[in-house]
Formats: structure tokens, sequence, C-alpha cells
């Protein structure tokens, strides 16, 4: 309830991280958008856990925001599983207690991909429609452009480097997996549709790189995922602006390979 307990990743050391420690660690870091402490449940937990646990974060919740001190933006987090009900009671707790956006978490951690659409359309017209929404741990470009359509505004993830390291490039055709022997001899650049720092590479090279265990090939394949994803999401705004947005997402499954799991 104070907090969590766990063990210096060195030493093995106790320590102790209460919601207070968080807000002041992260003032003293100056981020201008902070996150409210919070418990992120297995999505599959029982609905008497889930209940405890929404009940605590909007305690720490509360605990956060009598904490901040500074004029950042400090974000509640919306918890409660696949659980619609306490999703829903999260929501309206959490709007009650006041922040400038809010963050949706417990998802992208174990639950299936129709789940979590399900939650963030449901979550759409539940939340403010003038603040921002942010969906926490979403990367893949399906991903994206599903939930923005479901009405997030914002995402993070680690998928962008965690794939580049595998040798998996995300690019404007879909999924390159650059170690594959089809690309050995292939003297395309990693993107054909996509002029980035990456293209002045041939897919040959950097496969070979790979192979060699070069660091710098996960190095030019981490800088085209993160090209790749500026672009998607720079297209998603335009089709907003355009007010085609489902026309894009619909373009996206016939020219790239991303929705194949679906």
């Amino acid at each position: 309830e104070e907090g969590v307990h766990f063990r210096h990743h060195k030493n093995g050391a106790p320590l102790f991280l209460s919601p207070e420690d968080a807000i002041n660690i992260q003032e003293q870091l100056g981020a201008d958008i902070i996150m409210s402490f919070d418990e992120c449940p297995p999505p599959y937990e029982d609905d008497a856990y889930m209940k405890a646990s929404v009940e605590r974060t909007l305690r720490w919740a509360r605990r956060g925001k009598d904490t901040l001190s500074t004029d950042q933006a400090l974000f509640g987090i919306i918890q409660g599983g696949i659980n619609e009900d306490l999703r829903a009671y999260s929501a309206e707790k959490t709007i009650e207690i006041g922040f400038p956006g809010y963050a949706i978490g417990g998802l992208s951690v174990g639950e299936t991909k129709q789940e979590m659409y399900r939650i963030t359309r449901f979550l759409n017209p539940l939340l403010p429609k003038d603040q921002p929404r942010y969906l926490m741990g979403v990367g893949a470009p399906d991903d994206l452009i599903e939930n923005v359509i479901n009405g997030m505004d914002m995402f993070d993830c680690v998928l962008p480097t965690r794939i580049a390291r595998h040798g998996t490039a995300l690019t404007t055709t879909g999924k390159v997996v650059i170690k594959n022997r089809q690309y050995e001899d292939d003297m395309q650049p990693l993107d054909v549709g996509l002029d980035t720092f990456a293209s002045r590479y041939t897919r040959s090279y950097v496969r070979h790189l790979f192979k060699a265990d070069e660091l710098y090939g996960m190095r030019i394949v981490t800088y085209q995922n993160l090209a790749y994803l500026k672009h998607l999401m720079r297209n998603i705004r335009q089709a907003i602006k355009e007010n085609r947005l489902l026309d894009y997402r619909d373009e996206l499954m016939k020219t790239t390979n991303y929705f194949k799991s679906k």
C-alpha cells in the first residue's frame, strides 16, 4: 500500500519507491510530462484482485497529485485490465481527481489485440475530448493506427529498438527480417519507399553487419524503425485532417504485412 519494495540490480540492496518518491524523482528529472505511480496487474487477474488494484492506483494518484510542487503535466493512469466495468470506474474516479492528461495503462501486457482495441474503443467516449489520451507501451504500426481510430493521441514503446536488435526493420511495405537469406544479395535500400539515413545502405550490407555481429547494423535498423514510425504518425495526422483515416488504414492493410496477425 505504501509503495514497492525491490532490490538493487547490481548489489541486491533493498530499495523502496513510494508514490511520493516517484513524483519527486520525476520533478528532479525535469520531464514535461510525468506519470502517476500505478500498479499494472496482468490482464487476466480475477475481478476481486483487479478491483483492489484499481483502488490502490487511485489512492496513489491522489497522493502523487498532492505531492506535485511544479508546473509539470502530471497524467493520471487508468487501469482495470480487460474488465469494462472496472475501466469505466477507474476512468470516472481518475477524472474526478483531475489531471491535464490521461494515460491508459495495463494494455499490451498479454491480452489479445482485439481485447486491447475493445478497451480503447470503450474508453474513448468516457475521456475528456479536450485533453490528451496516452496509450502506454504500444508501438506496433497496426496497433498505432487502430488505437488512433479509437481516440488515442500519444504512445510510447520499446518495440522499434527491441526488434531492431534482432534484425527486424519497419518499412513502408511492412516488416523486413533482414537476417533472412533472401536479402543476401539484395542491393535495394532497407526501405524503398522512404528516404532516410538508413537508405544509404543496401539490404545486403545491413544483413552482413548482423551476420558479422556488428552493432552498427542494429543502429541502422533502429534509425529506420524510428523514422518509419514518425512517417506513419505524420501520415495519420494528415489523414485525420483530410477526414480519410479509415481509408488510410485500409490502404495500409493492402500494402503492408503489419496486419497479418489479425
